[in-house]
């Protein structure tokens, strides 16, 4: 990972046919080889050392960018079409890890036999992960392309490694640490979740939407409540899973994700399709 980490910042640097980008790679360059140091240290320890190490190298790779942002040069102006396929490419990202978590439910329930249980859980995976999709895809990543595509040079620069360079990875993060609970839990619904698995089925969609509720003040600058309080609900799915059935966790988070893009769907239905409508 490391090796590829830098071999990205080598040909970047390399193909940069703008004095503005080359500079920008540069400031990158010494986050990149300090967060790949800590996590070439981090293999050679385990348990908590490791832990902390990684945590420093996310810290370091995550305060490089910023910092690098700080002197945003007067770039070259992409055409509002390269902003529109810069926003896409992540959409896609975000499509890749919801499949990866529709896999994981695939691997969690192989080899086991076929019940009630497995298929309802099964079911409550598939719906909680349909949600998640909705959240971003209905409405919120056509605005914040919009807004991306309207602003302009170092706004546009400033907006695209807000949005999408950092506030896009904790989503990601939280849809993989979904995958997992995921998986965990068809393997033993009729039994609690050990705290590992408990903590990745709740606080993964907390992490989801605590990064689009930052994602939409980022580029409207308002604060979506119902979505804050959602979050925080997720959290008490780590308690509930970890001494309950593990299908209640998962049926509890499927309740709040079905409950918050419902009213979100019925509430805001003729903004939703005046959104849309604006192409």
């Amino acid at each position: 990972y490391g090796a590829v980490r830098l071999l990205h910042i080598f040909l970047y640097e390399r193909g940069a046919h703008d004095e503005g980008v080359e500079a920008a790679v540069k400031r990158l360059a010494p986050g990149v080889l300090l967060a790949m140091g800590l996590l070439i240290a981090a293999s050679q320890f385990d348990g908590a050392v490791q832990g902390a190490l990684w945590v420093a190298a996310v810290a370091v790779d995550y305060v490089g960018v910023v910092l690098a942002g700080r002197r945003l040069e007067r770039l070259r102006r992409p055409a509002g079409a390269a902003a529109g396929h810069f926003a896409k490419r992540h959409g896609l990202i975000i499509i890749i890890a919801l499949g990866e978590s529709i896999v994981a439910i695939g691997v969690g329930v192989s080899g086991l036999p076929l019940d009630a249980g497995l298929i309802g859980a099964s079911l409550l995976g598939l719906a909680v992960t349909c949600c998640l999709w909705w959240a971003y895809f209905d409405v919120v990543a056509l605005v914040a392309e919009r807004k991306l595509r309207q602003a302009t040079g170092r706004d546009r620069a400033a907006l695209a490694r807000d949005s999408y360079s950092l506030l896009h990875l904790p989503m990601i993060a939280g849809i993989v640490l979904l995958a997992f609970g995921l998986k965990s839990t068809v393997g033993h619904v009729g039994g609690e979740l050990a705290i590992v698995p408990a903590v990745a089925l709740g606080a993964g969609p907390a992490l989801y939407l605590g990064a689009h509720v930052a994602f939409r003040y980022r580029n409207v600058h308002t604060v979506n409540r119902r979505r804050v309080a959602a979050a925080l609900l997720c959290l008490l799915v780590i308690p509930v899973a970890s001494t309950l059935p593990a299908i209640a966790g998962l049926g509890l988070l499927a309740v709040i994700w079905i409950g918050l893009i419902g009213y979100e769907a019925v509430r805001f239905r003729e903004a939703r399709a005046r959104i849309r409508a604006a192409g």
